[in-house]
């Protein structure tokens, strides 16, 4: 009797959709399903989900996949799991139920808390033990937020009878009934000691949070616990979590310092491996753990920038000037440029190097002879230049340039952006042949744990290069162009709107 052939089941839950997709040992996709679904917007500002509809896309995402892949479940050898990693979810111990809907990463209610915590003086130490500035970007203070508003809720946890997680908890819990995290999603909560691998009681004290509802955080290529049976038909253990930038860095092969990537999706992310120690930032970046898969930590710079494909969602869906994205890029190529058209979008600030809560969406440069095509194309080029901002700073840091970067993520198929990104930057942009590059992260960690991939070498060899795109712009221009868009950025910035 021939064995059946056995893949690795990758769940990637996102920001706008949750995504399921089965690879084989090559690191090919052969299922995938992927579905939408709400965001809320409470007040200009807040970003909420629905921790139920989170999980039962999530859940209807893999059963879709395992029905496209065309495979029986029992040939599901293990899952790993890639998420959204700063939304806050808090739910009921007994019931397993949400308290309160999932407060998004891209929330910005916690402002007013960051500002006081940092009025108190504990920007210094919060950096020290996490790599991380105060800012509402992170879980910890949508936490307090939630305590603060729902003082029954600040009971609860204190009697235990609440748990606290970031998405990959959620789904773990709902998955296997474990309540377990992993050291890339802890190191976003402003809760976790980075260097010493542990929540650290005085943040813990100083955020107010009871520790009783936080996950147990174990490495990033572990076992999380068995899937339920009957969710999809199989007893297939959960090995591999880690937050979806992390995932994309592993998935990319990026397993040498300095070596780096740039995740174009709702917001912009671009990570370096700067190895087993933490390099402190100096230029407004964060440190974060990069992965561990169970001989200690690896680290990584990392740089957010909230608002990228989120800026085609926007012109799409609240302006009505594209019908998609390949019109956007369409657009952006009927013009020979923006006709001096540069536009910040500060849409929930603007996040590094800069970190400015308060910055708003803004756009300079507009004459009567602005079009349409001006508009959309400026809206793209901010996406890169909002990326070399990041990266600029990154090479600071480490010390030495950057030879090229690693793409992936949605507007990364935008050949228009890639090329600009690359004049811009003046280093080369180089894409996988693979797109799917976090669930595939996700799913190298799970199989590295159950053998089903040896060796980082062994996965290292399925990365393959789909395209890469060379810098073709003149010196001149780079320059005329960077100080224009640094001029739109303390225009946005210097604007402050009434409270």
């Amino acid at each position: 009797m021939v064995a059946k052939e056995r893949y690795i089941l990758s769940l990637d839950q996102g920001t706008t959709s949750s995504r399921a997709i089965l690879f084989n040992k090559s690191g090919l996709i052969i299922g995938v399903k992927q579905i939408q679904f709400t965001q809320i917007f409470p007040k200009p500002g807040w970003v909420e989900h629905d921790p139920l509809e989170i999980w039962s896309t999530q859940l209807e995402a893999a059963r879709g996949a395992i029905e496209a892949a065309q495979i029986e479940p029992d040939q599901i050898e293990a899952v790993g799991i890639t998420n959204q990693r700063e939304t806050a979810v808090l739910w009921d111990r007994a019931t397993g139920k949400p308290v309160h809907n999932a407060i998004v990463w891209q929330c910005r209610r916690s402002a007013d808390i960051c500002q006081e915590l940092r009025a108190l003086g504990l920007s210094a130490m919060v950096r020290e033990k996490t790599g991380l500035v105060l800012d509402p970007y992170f879980s910890g203070t949508k936490l307090m937020w939630l305590f603060a508003e729902y003082p029954e809720l600040r009971r609860r946890a204190e009697k235990g009878e609440l748990m606290f997680g970031t998405v990959d908890s959620w789904l773990i819990y709902n998955l296997t009934g474990r309540h377990m995290t992993d050291p890339t999603n802890a190191s976003r909560t402003l809760l976790f000691n980075i260097r010493e691998g542990k929540w650290d009681e005085e943040l813990l004290k100083v955020f107010n949070i009871p520790a009783a509802i936080l996950p147990e955080v174990a490495p990033s290529s572990s076992n999380f616990g068995t899937l339920r049976k009957e969710l999809l038909g199989v007893a297939a253990p959960v090995t591999g979590c880690a937050g979806d930038q992390q995932a994309a860095l592993f998935g990319h092969a990026c397993y040498e310092p300095g070596m780096a990537k740039n995740t174009y999706g709702t917001g912009c992310f671009t990570l370096m491996n700067t190895g087993s120690f933490p390099v402190e930032s100096k230029h407004n970046l964060l440190t974060t753990v990069a992965w561990d898969l169970g001989k200690g930590y690896t680290y990584a710079l990392e740089g957010s920038v909230f608002i990228a494909g989120a800026v085609i969602q926007w012109l799409r869906d609240q302006m009505g000037l594209v019908a998609d994205s390949a019109e956007s890029e369409r657009l952006a190529k009927s013009v020979e440029d923006s006709g001096e058209v540069f536009l910040v979008p500060a849409f929930v600030g603007m996040g590094a190097p800069y970190w400015d809560p308060d910055a708003r969406g803004t756009v300079v440069g507009i004459t009567r002879g602005t079009t349409r095509a001006h508009f959309v194309r400026a809206a793209l080029e901010s996406i890169a230049y909002q990326s070399r901002d990041l990266l600029v700073a990154m090479e600071k840091d480490f010390g030495r340039p950057i030879s090229c970067i690693k793409a992936d993520g949605g507007a990364s198929a935008n050949n228009f952006l890639m090329q600009f990104q690359a004049d811009v930057l003046d280093r080369s942009v180089v894409l996988p042949e693979v797109g799917e590059i976090t669930a595939l992260g996700a799913a190298y960690l799970a199989g590295l744990s159950t053998g089903y991939w040896e060796n980082l070498e062994e996965v290292e060899r399925n990365w393959r290069r789909k395209r890469e795109y060379l810098p073709e712009m003149a010196a001149e221009k780079r320059g005329r162009l960077v100080g224009s868009w640094e001029k739109a950025v303390k225009a946005a910035r210097s604007y402050k709107p009434e409270d």
